[in-house]
């Protein structure tokens, strides 16, 4: 088998399609320069041994021909939430959150399986079910009535919403649904009360165009957000439900990107044809992706929650390449073991003082009065260290389940190849002679009270099987880094069924062409636009992001102004405004607006908007003759600041200290600026100092 190392990257893109460049960048992952595609099983190889050799690469050496071999396929599922004042299925408020901590009531629950129709039960019942997880709801009564709560049936959903969501299939050119059939599609972190969320159909088959091909949708549904967690330790999950109930749509993908860039590219164009409307929200948390990526040989992985696309080339290369790992283990797993039914491992408790170990969480467990258990698993050697994703090995595999499902906090085991050993020798002689271990065995010790005992070793006799057959189907939650973490087991294919509390919805023909007739303009139509007014292309991100081209169309149309001009004021001055000042309210950008509108209307020079516009961002309610009193502005009639030049002029010889020959005119300048500004355009002061002191060159001044 070819060699590769596995390159991971500060990497850029284009997006959308070839007049959008979009440059972002992630964090940068350090991992090891190994043989990832042939690893060696040899703990001394562990890649923590050699951490501090790691160096920082980057993807982009990762060519669309690496991921062709690997057979690399994704798609996505695209949450947003949708700008209307109620929730999906009751009347109370839309995006109305309290701080987490603040509430009226807490309601507590437990997750419980039971049988479906067919004699069996949900695998994420199952494993939800083991954690014996305490769920509270966090309830403040301004945004939460008892249909949350699971007491009341589900009003008619929201009219509102419905037309939101059509209006978008229409611009991603689906088939709208003549009826509208709501379904029940199983939650069971608790993360609903109801144990399931309330969705709908609206539209099925249409397309996105991307730079280099085009991306199949399968399908927008419009469903209820779930709720916001606040916690989850142990066995206590705690969630607050202000965001359960608000609308949205998901928009799904068929898995047609086929590199890490387009899965990027697709979810760009998702949003900002999302935003175009002016019918979401936006904010932290308004909009969120899950990401499926798959492999040859391997299986669909969800990663959860990316709640940045610019995670997302990280996330799904890292992905692609933990799956390969984990072939990789298979197929050495294959080799060592013949019959992977008849592979058993051993466990039993391991006694000793606690000062005999110096590792602080295990003097703390004994401290606890928790168990202390040893593991052996035969034929393992090399396997726990094998490198899976960056930071991780197969070890953290295991680690990730007990912390979901047995509950127990990391760190919470030591494994026999890890680099930084915590037992002395005499201690790993004890430990291997108690389970009978042989040379080519691997170990695992971890602590847990009695109670959790039973589910953390069935935890880890789990994962070892699931290794024998490679990459298990899981959900997997996205950290900023780039790697992810087990989440829960990925739901079975039957988790939907009819909702018999709703009745069918007609959408008719009529209501379809009458929202089609009042339709945004189509995104790319958007980017041809940006085209033809030539906006320099580091603009289009912010542009498009906030939905500012129809401001844009009227800064233009309404008052002359210039297009770059006004897209760099937006994209340039106020996102740099906005980055370095806090405002008390969310910006109304149409203040941009009635900024402009209040310069030209007093005759006062747009030079201006510049100096004003962090009071604007800062104050928003302020009226504009009081920013101009905050920026200190005076009235100056033009001709007498250029009649201000000559005698300027006579003093400079006597400051001089450069010989650029433009010195004295830029001295002038800046002695005139700051009474210039608001009452003479800059360019025509600056002709006049040029032709005062004598000077034939045109040089911009800003």
């Amino acid at each position: 088998m070819k060699k590769l190392n596995i390159l991971f990257e500060k990497f850029s893109s284009a997006i959308l399609i070839d007049s959008l460049d979009c440059l972002f960048e992630v964090n940068k992952i350090s991992l090891k320069k190994a043989e990832f595609m042939e690893k060696k099983f040899n703990p001394a190889e562990n890649y923590r041994s050699t951490q501090e050799k790691i160096d920082y690469q980057t993807l982009h050496d990762s060519t669309t021909e690496v991921y062709q071999k690997l057979g690399f396929q994704s798609g996505l599922e695209v949450h947003q939430q949708l700008k209307t004042e109620k929730k999906l299925f009751c009347r109370c408020p839309a995006g109305k959150y309290h701080d987490l901590d603040s509430y009226d009531a807490e309601i507590i629950r437990h997750m419980r399986p039971t049988l479906s129709e067919m004699g069996t039960y949900d695998g994420t019942a199952l494993m939800e079910f083991k954690t014996r997880k305490n769920i509270t709801y966090r309830i403040g009564n301004e945004t939460t009535c008892t249909y949350e709560i699971d007491d009341t049936p589900p009003f008619p959903i929201n009219r509102e919403a419905l037309r939101y969501a059509i209006e978008i299939a229409l611009l991603l050119k689906l088939n709208i649904v003549g009826e509208l059939h709501i379904t029940r599609k199983q939650y069971l972190d608790g993360s609903i009360p109801t144990g399931f969320q309330r969705t709908a159909i609206v539209g099925i088959e249409g397309i996105i165009p991307l730079r280099n091909k085009q991306v199949r949708i399968i399908q927008l549904s419009v469903e209820e957000d779930s709720c916001r967690e606040v916690s989850d330790i142990g066995h206590e999950r705690i969630y607050s439900t202000d965001r359960l109930g608000i609308p949205l749509i998901e928009t799904v993908t068929y898995p047609d990107m086929k590199t890490p860039a387009e899965v990027k590219e697709a979810a760009q164009y998702i949003r900002f044809m999302n935003r175009s409307t002016g019918k979401v929200r936006t904010g932290i948390g308004a909009g969120r992706q899950d990401v499926n990526v798959s492999i040859e040989g391997g299986t669909r992985v969800e990663i959860k929650g990316v709640s940045h696309i610019s995670w997302i080339p990280a996330l799904t290369h890292n992905e692609a390449f933990r799956q390969k790992a984990l072939l990789s283990i298979k197929a050495e797993l294959a080799k060592r073991i013949k019959s992977a039914e008849n592979w058993k491992f051993t466990y039993k408790l391991f006694n000793f003082d606690a000062e005999d170990v110096q590792y602080e969480p295990i003097k703390n467990a004994i401290a606890q009065g928790h168990k202390l258990v040893a593991v052996n698993l035969p034929e393992f050697r090399g396997i726990l260290s094998h490198f899976t994703q960056p930071g991780q090995s197969f070890a953290d595999e295991i680690s990730d389940r007990l912390k979901v499902i047995a509950c127990l906090e990391k760190p919470n085991m030591v494994y026999s190849e890890d680099q930084q050993p915590v037992f002395d020798q005499n201690l790993l002689s004890r430990r291997s002679r108690l389970l009978g271990s042989e040379d080519n065995d691997a170990q695992i010790v971890f602590w847990s009270s009695e109670d959790d005992l039973k589910t953390a070793v069935e935890t880890i006799e789990e994962r070892c099987r699931l290794a024998f057959q490679g990459v298990p189907n899981e959900t997997r939650k996205a950290r900023s880094d780039g790697s992810t973490v087990f989440e829960r087991v990925l739901p079975g294919a039957d988790r939907m069924y009819p909702d018999t509390d709703s009745a069918p919805i007609p959408i008719e023909d009529a209501d379809i062409d009458q929202i089609r007739e009042h339709l945004p303009v189509d995104l790319n139509e958007r980017i041809i636009q940006l085209q033809e007014w030539q906006i320099p292309q580091d603009c289009y991100v912010y542009l498009l992001r906030n939905n500012l081209i129809p401001l844009l169309e009227d800064l233009i149309s309404d008052f002359g102004l210039e297009p770059v001009y006004c897209a760099t004021f937006l994209a340039h001055k106020l996102k740099y405004v906005q980055g370095h000042h806090e405002s008390s309210l969310t910006f109304n950008f149409m203040r941009i607006y009635e900024l402009f509108e209040f310069l030209i209307e007093k005759k006062i020079q747009l030079d201006l908007a510049t100096e004003l516009l962090p009071v604007i961002f800062q104050y928003p309610r302020m009226d504009f003759d009081s920013v101009l009193n905050t920026v200190k502005f005076t009235r100056h009639k033009p001709d007498k600041l250029k009649k201000e030049i000559p005698a300027l002029k006579k003093i400079f010889p006597s400051l001089r200290r450069s010989s650029h020959p433009q010195a004295e005119a830029k001295w002038i300048m800046g002695q005139l600026r700051s009474s210039a500004i608001g009452n003479i355009a800059l360019a025509e002061l600056w002709k006049n100092v040029l032709a005062e002191s004598g000077s034939n060159e045109e040089v911009k001044h800003d």
